[in-house]
């Protein structure tokens, strides 16, 4: 096994050991009690259920670290957040381990849609290491109680994206074909823009029917040509661009920090790296991931930035979209430098 399988053999051990506990966590309790805030600090809310997680994310880990050559593991919550392991350890690790132990929280604390386990691998470069330096990553689909299969996807860079169907009572594993869209219009198929949350919903939207309007025109009487779907999950996004459910989605929550303190509003919850770290699965699965201005995705390895990310199912799509929203963003004075921002806000 060469040392990047191990990486990602840890990996997807500790998704399928966090999978199960929420799972059985749910199953143990009513949503109402695992919907209750454990932690309202300045990071996103901590959720009880998140608190299932935690303990079980840092034992896997620390027990691992030690043969890897030491690692460092960035998640929320952590003190700084981020942790050197084995505990103890004062040098820089080997590996920076990025991870989201639940993400789409408030979907599954409440039993309504799938959640997922997120997990990225990069050559430790201290404060430096990006979200392009990752080279594992892994996702695995925490189940509602009534649902009987789990999508589990990774992928190492360069070698693909694979996606494996877990039957969780019959403990059956199967390899499952997978692909984004191949459609060249996003006519009868789901796009959007991410406004999951209070906070600029009305300009996201009016981008959002900017682009609709000028993409496919208006809509003839009493029918509809595109479709959304506001799965609060990044990971989740990412899964419907890389199984062909999606044709289009960007998150341009970040982009909306100077709107809101214009109307003396607070920023909002955003895109973090954590929440976008198993990036590199949906490109190599052939998803046209960027940033908010057509440039290569790339983000800090840290539990800080908001990031900005627009993704397509194909590069034809792209070619499509990508000039119309280039100009709406234009037209609103959010280009990069312009009080835009797609990184950093602490």
């Amino acid at each position: 096994m060469t040392e990047l399988e191990t990486l990602l053999s840890l990996l997807r051990d500790v998704q399928r050991a966090i999978r199960d506990a929420v799972v059985q966590a749910c199953e143990r309790q009513l949503p109402g009690e695992l919907a209750g805030v454990a932690d309202d600090g300045p990071g996103d809310t901590i959720y009880q259920i998140d608190k299932v997680s935690e303990s079980l994310l840092l034992e896997r880990l620390d027990g691992a670290a030690g043969a890897l050559g030491g690692v460092t593991l960035v998640a929320e919550g952590l003190p700084g957040g981020e942790l050197a392991l084995p505990r103890g350890r004062r040098a820089p690790g080997r590996w920076r381990f990025i991870i989201d132990p639940i993400d789409g929280t408030r979907g599954i604390m409440y039993q309504k849609r799938s959640a997922w386990v997120l997990g990225a691998v990069a050559p430790e470069r201290g404060t430096q290491t990006r979200l392009s330096d990752i080279v594992v990553a892994a996702q695995t689909e925490i189940p509602l109680q009534k649902q009987h299969l789990s999508d589990e996807l990774w992928a190492v860079r360069g070698g693909g994206a694979s996606l494996e169907r877990f039957h969780r009572f019959s403990g059956e594993r199967f390899k499952v074909p997978f692909g984004p869209s191949r459609a060249t219009s996003l006519r009868h198929g789901y796009a959007m823009l991410s406004r999951f949350f209070p906070g600029a919903r009305d300009e996201l939207a009016a981008i959002d029917e900017e682009l609709m309007l000028g993409l496919l025109g208006a809509s003839p009487q009493g029918k509809a040509l595109c479709f959304e779907d506001q799965y609060a999950s990044t990971g989740g996004q990412l899964y419907e661009l890389m199984v062909g459910h999606d044709r289009f989605n960007a998150d341009l929550r970040p982009l909306m920090h100077e709107l809101l303190r214009q109307r003396g509003q607070p920023v909002g919850l955003c895109c973090h790296p954590y929440d976008i770290c198993t990036a590199l699965i949906a490109e190599e699965a052939g998803v046209r991931l960027t940033d908010p201005w057509g440039r290569a995705l790339d983000a800090p390895l840290d539990v800080h930035a908001d990031v900005g990310w627009v993704g397509y199912a194909n590069v034809t799509l792209q070619q499509q979209v990508e000039p119309l929203l280039q100009a709406a963003l234009a037209r609103r004075g959010l280009t990069p430098g312009a009080g835009a921002e797609s990184e950093p806000h602490v």
